[in-house]
């Protein structure tokens, strides 16, 4: 039996986890073509993966290896254009991402090079991809200062008292807008538990390039490695290829179903590894434990959840999603520009990224990570 302070701490972790992102998520299925019956299954397909696989992980290395979905995925998504094929062209390329990454779990090679992409670009792409997402609140509240302004102002209260309150606090202020200015005579839980969607992959080389292989690269390089990090920095020894191969075959067993990418977490690692999990070491890999299963029952009732943040005004889920990312987008931008060697390449990349534009269905990820990548190669040549 799990001790019961790692239960809490499993709940704990579930909620931050679940209600600190999923806007972003749903934001995401929504840009690549999703419907909400399968931005629904999305949900729950990817909370159902991350729970399982979290479960899965930790029992079996007896450590607490937190597993997400990967929200700066997640955020690649929400300003990448639709394929030709739609929401079947995304599946495929989560479908890439996730074989890609089991891929690295058994091959080094392609393990280490997605770990050699340089840093500080990979952390410029991500802010490139996030900007557009952070200023929407800004717009918001501009345009509709009542509606939008509670929300930001119970996020900015919250924060200053403890950080990890901060996003679930609009979530719930987002739940209250929704109730004081949604058409609740339009809910409709349709049986409450989620049903879900499969969707026949469709692969193109839009799909794999514009939508895979953006996907795979940020999610190593903002997620799985730091998810490493965390664990040995805690005093824990991972190996990384089993963890990588199990997060990359959930991900590609739950891709059919709408999810995105399933990964290993760093924040919430380092709540499940962290000593108030448990005064033990050899147990708090349970805390992972009641975590994934958590995730698990959340995932279950995702139709709920989504059909609920259908009904919220214009702007809302939007702005929920922008407060919840400017974190990630404050340590990505800081971390890009913080090595002068890097600092043009890195500009470049993120400002080719932000532009948002499509080129050959191929977009300002890639011809940001691209261009940046060129400017570094003809600067080391020259130098």
């Amino acid at each position: 039996m799990p001790p019961i302070q790692t239960i809490s701490t499993g709940f704990v972790v579930a909620m931050v986890g679940f209600f600190s992102s999923f806007p972003i998520v749903l934001q995401g299925l929504a840009a690549v073509g999703a419907s909400d019956a399968q931005a629904a299954s999305g949900l729950m397909a990817a909370a159902l993966a991350m729970g399982l696989a979290g479960i899965v992980l930790s029992l079996w290395t007896k450590m607490p290896a937190s597993v997400a979905w990967s929200t700066p995925g997640a955020a690649l998504l929400a300003v990448t254009a639709p394929v030709e094929a739609g929401f079947a062209g995304a599946v495929a390329g989560f479908l890439v991402a996730g074989a890609l990454t089991v891929i690295s779990g058994l091959w080094r090679p392609l393990g280490r090079l997605a770990a050699g992409i340089p840093a500080p670009l990979a952390q410029a792409m991500l802010g490139g991809v996030l900007m557009p997402l952070v200023v929407v609140p800004v717009l918001a509240v501009a345009e509709t200062p009542l509606v939008i302004g509670p929300i930001l102002a119970t996020w900015f209260v919250l924060g200053r008292i403890n950080k990890l309150l901060a996003v679930p606090g609009a979530v719930v202020a987002a739940g209250i807008t929704v109730l004081a200015y949604g058409d609740l005579g339009a809910f409709d839980a349709g049986g409450w538990v989620t049903a879900p969607v499969f969707v026949m992959p469709e692969f193109s080389l839009a799909a794999v390039v514009g939508i895979g292989l953006p996907l795979y690269v940020v999610t190593m390089a903002t997620q799985n490695v730091p998810g490493l990090a965390v664990m040995r920095a805690h005093g824990y020894a991972p190996e990384p290829g089993p963890l990588l191969s199990v997060v990359g075959g959930f991900s590609v067993l739950s891709a059919p179903g709408g999810a995105p990418q399933t990964c290993l977490a760093a924040i919430t690692a380092a709540m499940c590894a962290d000593e108030d999990s448990h005064p033990d070491p050899a147990k708090r890999y349970w805390s992972a434990v009641m975590a994934g299963v958590f995730y698990c029952i959340l995932g279950v009732f995702a139709w709920v959840i989504t059909t609920f943040a259908g009904l919220a005004p214009p702007m809302v889920m939007a702005s929920v999603a922008g407060v919840a990312l400017l974190g990630v987008f404050a340590n990505s931008t800081a971390a890009a520009l913080e090595d002068a060697e890097y600092r043009e390449a890195a500009v470049i990349t993120f400002v080719v990224t932000a532009s948002g534009v499509t080129v050959f269905g191929l977009g300002g990820a890639v011809w940001g990570l691209l261009a940046g990548g060129l400017v570094q190669v003809v600067k080391w040549v020259k130098g």
